[in-house]
């Protein structure tokens, strides 16, 4: 596949900026929940990044800090602990921290596609395995928009190479969300063409993250090699 690869992680991490610590005080059951970050996510980034050289932009704060997987307008790019700030204080982060993530990583789609033709955008993500009492049973899930014929087949290609490896593996397109819903690489696909531009949202169940510790080192290092050999293909 001749493309470049760029990798994002926007819920990587769970920590907060100092000078909004005390808002968030006695609340570090959500913080640290799916609400509050990825689990599992950035480590996953960094495995792959390391494995292909490929640029990778990480959150630096709590999701409910700011999400930077919402559009700017959406009604849940503030939690319910942030939307209340002065808006001066609201505008700041959309400025220090929203703003700045999602300009880096369209840049390096754009320096990726001048250089190669093509680009690859991976956004590492993971999901809750019971979300309002209703149980999900995919490992993995493949976010894209089947509509563009460059995201289809790498989504087809993976959930192939990932299977013919473990049979047992549930890959699931547009599962445990959809690929075409508000996020960024939705956001990206309406700044560059379908052939130029394929961005992916690579969601992993928490159960496997938080459960036996050799088996998703196991999944992360066969994540990291299917997409390796389909980038050299």
């Amino acid at each position: 596949m001749n493309a470049a690869l760029v990798l994002s992680c926007e819920h990587a991490s769970r920590a907060l900026p100092a000078a909004l610590r005390a808002r968030f005080a006695g609340h570090d059951r959500v913080l640290s929940s799916h609400r509050g970050w990825d689990p599992g996510a950035h480590d996953l980034a960094r495995d792959l990044a390391r494995a292909t050289g490929a640029p990778l932009v990480a959150g630096r704060w709590n999701r409910l800090v700011v999400d930077l997987n919402r559009s700017e307008d959406h009604p849940r790019v503030f939690s319910e602990f942030t939307r209340d700030l002065p808006d001066a204080r609201r505008k700041r982060l959309l400025a220090q921290v929203y703003r700045p993530h999602r300009a880096r990583v369209a840049e390096l789609v754009q320096a990726g596609i001048a250089a190669s033709g093509r680009v690859l955008h991976l956004g590492c993500h993971s999901f809750t395995p019971v979300l309002h009492g209703r149980r999900r049973d995919m490992h993995i899930g493949l976010l894209h928009d089947p509509r563009r014929a460059f995201e289809r087949q790498v989504c087809e290609a993976l959930r192939r190479r990932l299977r013919a490896r473990d049979p047992r593996l549930v890959v699931a397109f547009n599962r445990p969300y959809r690929g075409t819903s508000d996020g960024l690489t939705t956001t990206l696909r309406g700044r560059f063409g379908r052939r130029a531009y394929a961005g992916v949202e690579l969601e992993v169940n928490q159960r496997l993250v938080t459960g036996d510790a050799r088996r998703w080192a196991t999944l992360r290092r066969m994540l990291t090699e299917e997409v390796t050999d389909l980038l050299r293909d």
